[in-house]
């Protein structure tokens, strides 16, 4: 898509002081975006969103240290939930959502043209280089064990074919991510979803004066002014004492050592638990690994599917002059 094309949507929409309107549903094996129908909202949620592999669970584990000032009650998963994901069932997410008594955040990985925007809310994106949210999608696939593929393709509901067994080859892998995808109006992101329709879609409302860009590089780089900067978002003040302490629970070493209970369902359907899904960390590892002609396709469909100035926040963290 071309920067004039996109350059015309914001002004008809996003820049014209429109609020984002649902437009698409997204279902398949892992998403289902019509779950966010039936959801009640209240004025203090956070939804933190993500195209995948991205900080995503990171950003809970900040968002709710905190709220709980350090000490999470209960594990992440049971405190965030994954609202679009198709599994559990509606009949068992939303009341439990609903019988949450503390300040919720919800976590979605939902293009903004699928899930229904609400005002009353603060939303957190998270974004991080392609071709490192690419290598760690292919430590995150590749290990998914037999529950994990009974969980995604044999939960009742399913739309659409079925998740496939992750390709031995990460070449193989790359080819198709970067060129098929699986919804009609996506161009990559196979199997799942596209990383670029979704930062797309955020982009054009990031003037929202609810919506927060947050960038992997940024919270590598100074975690303890990303926290604080989240906590000013939401409106909660982290104190001198406890900053050091959430900085700390909030931290990589901490994460992974403790990342059991932190991604509790990961022990059951990742080989290696929760040690392999909250894996390296790092980035850059797609260097000496991806070719020249796969990092060419990559800046070809950055090109084609991003405004420059999107691109560049997405392969950096910073945004543009306002």
């Amino acid at each position: 898509m071309s920067t004039e094309q996109h350059s015309n949507s914001a002004a008809t929409g996003a820049r014209a002081g429109a609020l984002p309107e649902r437009t698409r549903i997204y279902q398949n094996h892992h998403i289902d975006s019509t779950m966010w129908d039936d959801f009640v909202p209240r004025a203090d949620d956070i939804v933190i969103t993500t195209a995948y592999k991205a900080g995503t669970t990171w950003t809970q584990q900040i968002v709710g240290m905190l709220i709980f000032a350090g000490e999470l009650p209960q594990q992440l998963p049971e405190l965030s939930p994954w609202l679009d994901m198709r599994v559990p069932p509606r009949e068992e997410k939303l009341p439990a959502l609903e019988a949450q008594t503390h300040r919720r955040f919800i976590k979605s990985h939902l293009a903004l043209d699928g899930l229904r925007f609400l005002p009353e809310c603060k939303y957190i994106y998270v974004g991080r280089d392609g071709r490192d949210v690419f290598m760690s999608l292919w430590n995150h696939y590749r290990k998914g064990n037999d529950a994990f593929y009974a969980v995604v393709n044999d939960s009742p509901g399913l739309v659409g074919p079925p998740l496939p067994r992750c390709p031995d080859d990460i070449h193989e892998f790359w080819r198709r991510w970067i060129s098929e995808s699986s919804f009609a109006w996506e161009n990559d992101g196979w199997p799942f979803w596209s990383v670029f329709h979704h930062l797309d879609t955020w982009w054009q409302y990031r003037h929202l004066p609810n919506l927060l860009f947050v960038h992997y590089n940024q919270l590598k780089a100074d975690l303890a002014g990303q926290i604080r900067r989240i906590g000013e978002f939401l409106d909660i003040e982290v104190s001198a004492e406890k900053l050091p302490i959430i900085v700390e629970r909030c931290g990589f070493d901490y994460m992974k050592k403790n990342a059991d209970a932190i991604v509790a369902l990961a022990a059951e359907v990742f080989e290696g638990g929760g040690k392999s899904f909250i894996n390296k960390g790092t980035n850059g590892r797609w260097r000496g690994v991806l070719t020249d002609d796969e990092l060419a396709a990559y800046d070809a469909a950055v090109a084609e599917r991003l405004t420059p100035d999107a691109a560049h926040w997405l392969a950096t963290g910073e945004l543009p002059p306002e």
